[in-house]
Formats: C-alpha cells, structure tokens, sequence
C-alpha cells in the first residue's frame, strides 16, 4: 500500500480484515482444550471448506505459497523442469516454484487485460523449447481459462496447478474454482477474502494429491502429532521423502471455520462494492475499469484500474494524491522481470514483456474489502472524479496539486 499517512489515520484504508463475531469464542476455546497445532479444527475447516467449494479434498497449510510448492512437488518432475507462470504475479508464487526444483518460463501479459492468453503462453513455451507444466493465475477474482491456457502451451490439466489466492468464490463457466485441475491453492492472508490471518489450503478431486500433500506439508511424515497420540494412535511414523513445514495450526483453524460461515454474505458485499465503483467511476476520463466475465463469476478480491494518459494524471501521482486524502492504494504487481533475483532464475522472453510492461505503469488497485460502507466507495469516487482531470479546464487545478 502506498500512502503518506499511516494506516489508523486513514479514512479509506486499501484494505481491513473483518472478524465475525463468533472468532473470538472460537479461539478460546481452542486455547482452552490442550491442543493448539494441526489437530481435530483444521480436519474440521478441511472439512467445511471442501464442501464450499464443492470438492472431495482439501488439505490445509501455512500460506497459499507453501500449497504451490507442496503441489508441484507433487508431480514428481524432473529437476529444473520448466514451468510456465505469469509475468505478473506475486513473486512468492514464483518463488515455490523455484523451492520445487523446478525452472519458471515467464508468459507475458496481455496490455487489455493484464493476464496471460492462450497467445502468449504458446509464444513463452515454444521459445522455451517445451515446458511440463503450468502455474495458471485467477488474477483479482477474474476466472482464467484454464483449459485454454494449458491446451495453447501443449499440457493437459492434470499438468497445471491454479494460483487461487485471489480466487476463492471464482466461477470458470458453471465450476467453482477448486477442482479444475491437478491442485488448486488458495490463501487466507489477512487481505483475502477469507481472512484468518496466515494460511492457505490445496484443492483436489485427486485422493492421491490430497494424501501427498498432507505427508509433504508436515517434514514428510506419515503421521502428524494429533493421529499419533489419538486413542489406538502410535508414536512410530516413516519419512518418505523431503517435506516442508507449513501445517496449519488448530487455532488458525478455528478463525477459518468461524468466517467461512460468513463467506457467502461477504461474496455478496465484495459485487455490490464492484458493482458501485462501476456505475460510479464509468465517465471519469481515461479511467479503465475492471469488468464482469462474459461466463463464470469474479471473485473481486481486487479492483484494478488502469489510468491511461487520457486521465490527464500518472498512475504514480494519482496513487500520491488520494493518499494525502487518507485513500489507501496498491499495485498489483511489479512484473517480475522487474526484480534482479527472478531475473536470475526465470527463463524471460528474448523479446522481453511489454505487455507487462505496459499494465504495470498503468494499474492501480482500489480499496475494496467486505467491511468498506457505501460512503467509503463514494468517497474514493469522489476523489477520482475531481483528481483525474481529464481535461484541459481541469488541468491546472491537478497541476496546483503537485509539490
């Protein structure tokens, strides 16, 4: 977040987790039973979270980061296999990637809508000479053709997995996002729209995925501490391969449990936000808005615009200026041939990313969250219409603006 005062002081902060009433008993009495790590709450969130999204499985760890390494692991491929991602993204999702042992071929975006196409995932992947698998993003809640994409890039689904951390509520045509292909990886940091805080979870229609993460999650353990010490449970276990640690704890569960009942009304809100900045920001001059799926359904957990140079101000300014109003924004996300480390480790285009290029001068991401009022979205309005001046008349009222 960008912003010239801190977070308390602002008016419309980018971002504000809400906590359902029912979270603070729900903790105490996990603190209360004498079992705080993996344990009977998260089998119970895996449980509940599963039938939400309408799928046989789901395993829980410690971020949506740890639940892409955990799933590429999974597929067993050869060190230094080559998988395609988007060029923007958020860098720790590249990063599991890599902690795989596997090489990240970077796709660029599309200039219209910041996402990869089938277009450029077949250039990215026949200038690599071929790659085995695929990260597929859902950015912003905006369902990905995942079919599309894996098919332009010579794979089959069972050879993707879907960076959901954006996701969670997202429809590809008629299917909630969470069984489309191999693994699919949520996150429930405090900005998503589950918030507990820290954590994530793998997907699957897979029992064979699902069993598989759930040994790596835990140091590749066969058994986790609550099975062994259940009533009948043993002490032995067997390690069967490297894991990591990133299980979720039971308390981190509970806070899971108690807003995920709550998760279908926050879906509701998060529309009707979108739906008021739409009809709020359509005439503002060289403001590119965000929109609807012609099939499925957007999750909104982001609302990016692009602020063109018909606005008549700089992404960069406009971003400075509702700051020193006390609007929080952000970025999403610097491309991340943009960074010397992924520079490094990535497999870039010879022809470079401008389509990347050119959505991250231009993009801007308002606040939007369940708990924002209809006054909070009328306010940035407000501060757009009269701070993107569009307009020669309006002009020297910005310029008076700058420093």
């Amino acid at each position: 977040m960008t912003s010239a005062t801190s977070r308390a002081q602002q008016s419309v902060p980018f971002s504000r987790p809400v906590v359902a009433p029912e979270t603070g008993p729900a903790v105490e009495r996990v603190l209360r039973s004498g079992w705080l790590t993996t344990g009977p709450e998260c089998a119970a969130f895996e449980e509940e979270l599963a039938a939400w999204l309408e799928v046989p499985h789901a395993v829980t760890v410690a971020s949506c980061t740890a639940a892409i390494e955990i799933a590429f692991r999974g597929l067993r491929l050869p060190r230094d296999a080559k998988v395609l991602v988007p060029a923007v993204t958020f860098c720790g999702a590249v990063e599991a990637v890599r902690h795989a042992g596997l090489v990240p071929v970077v796709a660029d975006v599309e200039p219209d809508t910041g996402t990869v196409s089938p277009r450029t995932c077949a250039a990215a992947a026949r200038e690599a000479g071929g790659v085995q698998a695929m990260l597929a993003l859902h950015f912003a809640g905006y369902p990905a053709d995942v079919a599309a994409l894996a098919e332009a890039a010579g794979l089959t689904l069972d050879q993707v997995v879907e960076d959901a951390a954006h996701a969670l509520g997202t429809r590809v045509g008629a299917e909630l996002v969470g069984g489309l292909s191999r693994a699919t990886c949520f996150s429930f940091y405090a900005t998503k729209n589950l918030p507990i805080g820290e954590g994530g979870a793998l997907t699957t229609r897979d029992e064979e995925v699902a069993a598989q993460a759930r040994v790596t999650r835990l140091h590749g353990m066969t058994s986790d501490a609550w099975r062994r010490y259940l009533p009948g449970g043993s002490w032995q276990y067997s390690v069967e391969e490297a894991g990591v640690k990133a299980n979720l704890s039971d308390v981190h569960a509970a806070i899971g449990r108690a807003q995920l009942r709550h998760l279908d009304a926050w879906q509701v809100r998060r529309h009707q936000i979108a739906g008021r900045y739409a009809a709020g920001l359509a005439d503002v001059p060289g403001l590119v808005l965000p929109t609807d799926p012609e099939t499925g359904e957007h999750a909104w957990h982001l609302y990016v615009v692009r602020v063109t140079p018909e606005s008549g101000v700089t992404r960069d300014d406009l971003s400075r200026l509702l700051a020193e109003r006390g609007i929080g924004t952000s970025v999403h996300f610097i491309p991340l041939h943009h960074f010397p480390h992924f520079r490094d480790i990535c497999v870039v285009p010879s022809g470079g990313l401008p389509g990347a290029d050119a959505v991250f001068a231009e993009t801007l991401s308002l606040p939007l969250h369940q708990g924002l009022a209809d006054e909070d979205v009328d306010i940035v309005v407000d501060a757009l219409h009269e701070l993107a001046p569009g307009t020669t008349s309006t002009m020297n009222r910005y310029q008076e603006a700058l420093p």
